[in-house]
């Protein structure tokens, strides 16, 4: 965060000298008066400078967006981002000749960049954010898996009359696999560990 304290003979002297030496413009800075000043007798005595505190504004989406970036740029996967927010939720798409590399094995690369991605933005936010990485349609694709993955260890589980556990995965994720069951009523899912390790669970129900 930049900010630096300025005085000046008015309040908007002050602010110009502010943004001047943070080489930025007012709609994207925050000004705080911390004394208005007072010209004085004949302008001269008694008189008091304006002093201003002038701090940039941080889009917390702008940084995520260099930060992720930064991250391809160092695995040498130079990526373009589109964004788009719903809300409280932000979601970057990103495309590159090298995507593969930001998706990894069974999407935990992408998984990682995307919680260290969270982390970002909402160091630099005062609400909070969830952030969702796509690359290339990875996540619909991911779906479609988890969906048949569901099923197929639901069968396992009832076959077995044992718990299933999952391996870890972000809470959307898991969301996923407790909407594909929702309506099995064979099987129980629940998600234990703690984040970012939490996994489901799928129980056999007992027959009555």
């Amino acid at each position: 965060m930049k900010q630096v304290t300025a005085t000046g003979q008015t309040v908007e002297e002050a602010v110009e000298s502010a943004l001047a030496q943070l080489h930025t413009t007012k709609d994207r800075a925050e000004v705080d008066i911390i004394d208005e000043g007072k010209k004085g007798i004949f302008g001269i005595f008694g008189s008091r400078p304006a002093v201003v505190k002038v701090t940039i504004k941080i889009d917390p989406i702008d940084e995520a967006r260099k930060f992720i970036h930064e991250v391809g740029k160092s695995m040498d996967a130079p990526v373009e981002i589109e964004v788009k927010r719903e809300g409280k939720q932000v979601y970057f798409m990103l495309s590159g000749e090298k995507i593969a590399l930001l998706i990894g094995k069974r999407g935990q690369t992408l998984n990682s960049l995307q919680y260290l991605t969270q982390l970002v933005i909402n160091r630099h936010s005062e609400q909070f954010f969830t952030v969702i990485l796509d690359a290339e349609d990875y996540r619909n694709r991911r779906s479609e898996t988890l969906v048949q993955l569901a099923n197929r260890l639901a069968q396992k589980a009832v076959k077995s009359g044992k718990d299933v556990a999952l391996e870890p995965m972000p809470s959307y994720e898991r969301k996923i696999i407790h909407t594909a069951l929702s309506e099995n009523n064979r099987v129980k899912t629940l998600s234990d560990g703690t984040e970012p390790h939490r996994f489901v669970v799928i129980s056999p129900l007992k027959k009555l």
